[in-house]
Parts: C-alpha cells; structure tokens; sequence
C-alpha cells in the first residue's frame, strides 16, 4: 500500500476542500469510479415457467423460473450489466446425500444457461461450482460416516459439475466449495475437454460466515444444514492465510479471485491486490444486502445514496468488480 505523501505547501497555500466545491471538480478528481460494467448479477433459479418467489429474507429478492431468468439477462444486457451469477434452489426430492444431480446436464443450472444464451448471446455466465445446492446435508462436499467433509473425493464430483457446466455454455466457472486442490483439478478437465477460454474465478477467500444465511434461504440448503462449515471455510480471524490461499488457487489456474463476504473483509481484498496484482472480485454476500435493504425500507439510511457508497468501498480497495444484488438498481441509477 502506499504512503501517503506529506503536502507539498502547508495551508493556506494547500487547501484540501478546493476541489469538492463543485459537482464538475468532484468528478474530475475521482480516484475510482464506478460503472454498471463493475457488476455481476447474482440470481435465483427455480423450476416452473411465469415463476417469480419472493425471499422472504432478502426484500427485493425473487427465485426465477429459467424463462424469468432469461428476461432478467436480456434486462442486464441492457443496462451494461456484463455477467450473470446464477445459483439454483433445487427441489428437496432432488437432493441426494453425494449431491448428483450437479451432474445431470438437465438441471436447473444448465437450462438457465442455455436460456440466456439464447435470450441474451452477449452477456456473460458465472456458474457456482459447490454440491450444497444438490446435497440433503447442505454441505459443500461429500460427507463421510462420521460427518466429515471428504476433499479429494468432493473434487471427483466438482471436476464433473464444472465439465457439465462448461459443456452447457458457462463462461465463467466459480469454485466456492473451499476443497483444496480444487482450482488445479477443474484446471485439468476443462483442458482436457478443450474448453480452453472458460475462465475460472476462485473463492479464493471465502469466510465461515454469519453473513450466508439469506443466501441458504434462497437455494433453499438452510433447512437442510446440518452443522457448521468451518473445517473447510476460513476464520474470520485470519488475513495472511487469505494470501496463502490466493496464491495456491493462482499457481493452480485461476484467472480471478474472489474473497467472500465483502464488506466485513475490505481489509483482505486491499491486501490480495496488494500482493498479486491480479483481478479481485468481492461478493456483496445476502447478509450484508439484507442488512441495508432492511435499515433503507425502515427509513434509516438514504437508499440510493448507501447502495453507490456501498459499492465504490469495493472499487476503492481495489476490486475489479463486484457480485451484488443491487447490480440492477445500481445501474439504473447511474444511467
């Protein structure tokens, strides 16, 4: 990080409030601006056509059926929006103990790819790769007899996931399983199957969380949770092992990384770009929108003003962009 330099003039020759004092100045000396091209699009997919359920969780926030979703994309496309994150809330009687149906080329994941291909060709697609939307134990991975997580055998199954993905037409696969090993073993397949220009953003840094749950309401794994993920997502306590972690997933094949949740963990992301240099991504995760979609609905903060402040934190500690739900009204307000 740099320093920061001592005024070349002492006030009253120096006077820091000149260029705020109009609108025009302002601009022009922005260190960091902010575009709907800095926003990737989180959205729900459910089954059904016409169908749109709100969560309860996140105000605001609807599951889509695949038809909705790809309206949605076509929307995006139009508002400068780039990328599209999709997340599936399976139905329970698809959910099995070793999550397969992440592998079924038909699920939910893959239509709504499809979908906003052909609704949408120009827009980008970031699909997660994790079994917890498909698992009955709401667990990232397999689970063993005694309840624990099962690494190299949970990588068998995302190297497959990630190869089902890719082959429906996602551009951007997004591990956030935390496995280790993971990025280097998708790597390989994706190779193998020629898909040479998918790109593979990492949740380089994904934290044991408070900050999920809504999340787990919207694909629908809370319910099924059982126990806590923190043998194999990070603690909130540590920022050098972020760095370790990042390191790891770029030697592996990652062309992105991510650190998740965002706002709580500015720290680490100034510290990643710090380090390597290379494109960071943060998730303004379903904690932290409903958080301040819930103090804005009471009248607490000024709501168009706390969604642009909220997101240039981002940019400012040197993000490359951003996955939030509020991509579609932070565009619209910037024009």
């Amino acid at each position: 990080m740099s320093p920061v330099p001592k005024p070349a003039a002492a006030y009253p020759a120096t006077r820091l409030r000149r260029p705020r004092a109009h609108a025009w100045s302002r601009a022009l000396f922005a260190e960091v601006t902010l575009s709907p091209a800095d926003f990737i699009w989180p959205l729900f997919v459910t089954e059904g056509k016409g169908e749109r359920t709100a969560v309860p969780t996140m105000p605001g926030v609807e599951r889509l059926s695949v038809d909705l979703v790809a309206e949605a994309a076509k929307e995006a496309e139009g508002l400068g929006i780039p990328c599209i994150a999709l997340f599936p809330n399976t139905p329970a009687d698809r959910r099995t103990a070793d999550g397969r149906e992440a592998l079924n080329p038909d699920n939910l994941t893959c239509r709504a790819i499809k979908a906003i291909k052909d609704a949408a060709p120009g827009i980008g697609v970031l699909t997660d790769v994790a079994l917890d939307p498909y698992t009955t134990h709401g667990h990232d991975g397999l689970l063993s007899d005694d309840g624990r997580i099962l690494n190299d055998e949970t990588i068998e199954m995302l190297q497959g996931q990630a190869l089902v993905q890719a082959r429906a037409g996602a551009d951007i696969i997004a591990p956030s399983d935390m496995m280790d090993g993971r990025i280097g073993a998708i790597r390989k397949v994706l190779e193998a199957g020629s898909f040479h220009d998918v790109q593979i953003m990492s949740y380089a840094a994904k934290y044991a969380s408070a900050f999920y749950g809504p999340f787990r309401d919207a694909v629908g794994s809370g319910g099924f949770l059982k126990g806590d993920k923190k043998t194999y997502q990070m603690n909130p306590a540590n920022a050098d092992e972020a760095l370790r972690e990042v390191a790891l997933d770029i030697a592996e094949g990652a062309d992105s990384v991510m650190v998740k949740p965002g706002m709580p963990y500015l720290d680490v992301i100034a510290r990643v770009k710090d380090a390597f240099n290379i494109p960071v991504f943060a998730y303004q995760v379903s904690g932290e929108y409903a958080m301040l979609e819930t103090a804005a609905r009471a009248g607490l903060i000024e709501r168009d003003r706390m969604i642009i402040e909220a997101l240039m934190a981002f940019r400012r500690a040197g993000c490359s962009g951003i996955l939030t739900y509020y991509a579609r009204d932070a565009a619209r307000l910037l024009g």
